[in-house]
């Protein structure tokens, strides 16, 4: 036997001493494993009795990667066209399961928030799983129901939540969505994210934490009505068949919003990066991952440090542009244009428009302007033998590259494709989007947030 083997089995014996009565079948065995060994999960939650001999650290570190590997994997879920909606309608194949929570560091508030949105979901939500990063889960520990998990942190947890992962909920602003997205940068499906605003500026936020209930209900009975609909089908068709495959919602009373209720997405388009030296080996984007990177915001090359202004070569659509001399390069999404390419004098693009913003940060030409290009069309950033400074800062979404890069190295950026040709979802973020207020189902998150968070357009003399 293998030695997580052996600590399930442990772990099995030890809870055969509680008072509860053993589960007859495997997947109820399973089920009751995870249930009431949830708590091992978090090593800072699992408090032995005196009387029993206490697991080693080794033993509860394989119990905990055992746990969550034993997690159901993702369930699937398609976005749907609506007419005259801007916004796609999120539907689920099966509820979803596997939630993982996202908290901003060093706010008591969001620590209150995340505490009470598990309390609420776990009690309310049955089949529901919680998912928390490791730092959280080791701080709020003695304070976790039983069915709370966290990655371990002695392998790559990107992988692990790429397979698990069905819904990502943040509590804070801007920057901890961007450090969600992050976590799903090498992959090509990210899951829908709930977003709560509880940051500084928070534009990007869509919902208040007091409506947590309401968006929490909306996200996960979105698909309710359409297995209702396939049940009732199927049963006029098929009386004597059973039914066992569907499953989740029909256990669910009083949470349905009915059929034109459902989630609404938002995809934001993202940037595809890629790091190349001088002879166009492929080079690390960060640590000693040989793959592109993905950036919901923006990837930035900058002088650093160093005295003097870059010199970078620009080629769009494999043609040379122009020589920039100038502090930096900015590449950013449409959702990265009210970011750092807005600050240095660039033009806010709606985020449904499919597009890449190329800015100069403080160029040394007064003529040279933020452009605006298709989003299919490569940009690569070259950083010019006529470099005095022989190394530059490169960050993705915030996150700085280590090395930065040498004198020749390329960054090779386009925008991800997000539709394939048949019109299936290939990419991007899905972003659950709050309802209009008003009587129009439309997208006025963005506009509100034009007015309300960036003051556009605001007239001078006036308060605020």
């Amino acid at each position: 036997m293998t030695s997580s083997s052996i600590a399930r089995s442990a772990l099995i014996s030890r809870l055969s001493t509680f008072s509860r009565p053993s589960p007859s079948s495997v997947e109820a065995q399973r089920h009751f494993i995870l249930r009431w060994a949830g708590p091992l999960c978090n090593a800072n939650s699992f408090k032995p009795s005196s009387k029993r001999r206490p697991f080693s650290s080794t033993t509860i570190t394989q119990l905990k990667r055992t746990l969550f590997d034993e997690l159901p994997d993702r369930k699937g879920f398609h976005l749907k066209q609506t007419p005259a909606n801007e916004l796609l309608c999120l539907e689920w194949d099966q509820p979803p399961r596997n939630i993982l929570l996202i908290r901003k560091n060093c706010s008591d508030d969001a620590s209150d928030a995340l505490k009470e949105f598990i309390k609420h979901v776990t009690s309310t939500y049955l089949d529901v799983n919680i998912i928390l990063e490791p730092h959280v889960s080791a701080e709020i520990g003695p304070d976790l129901p039983a069915r709370t998990f966290t990655t371990s942190t002695t392998i790559p947890s990107t992988s692990q939540l790429h397979q698990k992962v069905d819904l990502v909920v943040t509590f804070g602003g801007d920057g901890t969505i961007l450090h969600a997205a992050s976590l799903f940068a090498l992959s090509n499906k990210v899951p829908p994210i709930l977003s709560f605003s509880m940051g500084t500026l928070g534009f990007l936020g869509e919902w208040k934490f007091a409506e947590y209930k309401r968006a929490f209900r909306e996200v996960y009975m979105s698909g309710s009505a359409s297995e209702r609909h396939a049940v009732i089908q199927s049963k006029a068709s098929h009386e004597s068949e059973p039914h066992s495959h569907f499953t989740g919602w029909s256990s669910v009373r009083g949470k349905s919003m009915g059929s034109t209720r459902s989630a609404r997405i938002l995809v934001r388009q993202r940037l595809k990066v890629g790091v190349f030296d001088a002879q166009g080996n492929r080079l690390s984007s960060n640590g000693d991952i040989l793959h592109d990177m993905h950036a919901m915001n923006e990837v930035i090359l900058h002088r650093g440090r160093d005295p003097h202004l870059a010199v970078v070569d620009v080629f769009v659509g494999g043609r040379f542009l122009t020589e920039a001399v100038a502090d930096g390069m900015i590449i950013s999404t449409p959702t990265g244009s009210t970011a750092y390419s807005l600050s240095s004098g660039g033009s806010i693009i709606h985020p449904l428009v499919s597009s890449l913003l190329l800015t100069p940060i403080c160029p040394r030409s007064l003529s040279f302007r933020p452009l605006v290009l298709p989003a299919t069309t490569p940009i690569t950033l070259k950083l010019s033998e006529k470099n005095r400074g022989r190394k530059v800062d490169v960050s993705i979404d915030g996150v700085r590259r280590t090395d930065g890069i040498d004198v020749g190295a390329e960054l090779r950026v386009s925008g991800e494709t997000v539709r394939s040709e048949t019109g299936t979802l290939t990419g991007g973020i899905p972003c659950i989007m709050r309802r209009a207020n008003v009587g129009v189902d439309s997208d006025d998150g963005w506009v509100g947030g034009l007015n309300g968070l960036l003051k556009f357009n605001y007239p001078f003399g006036e308060e605020s």
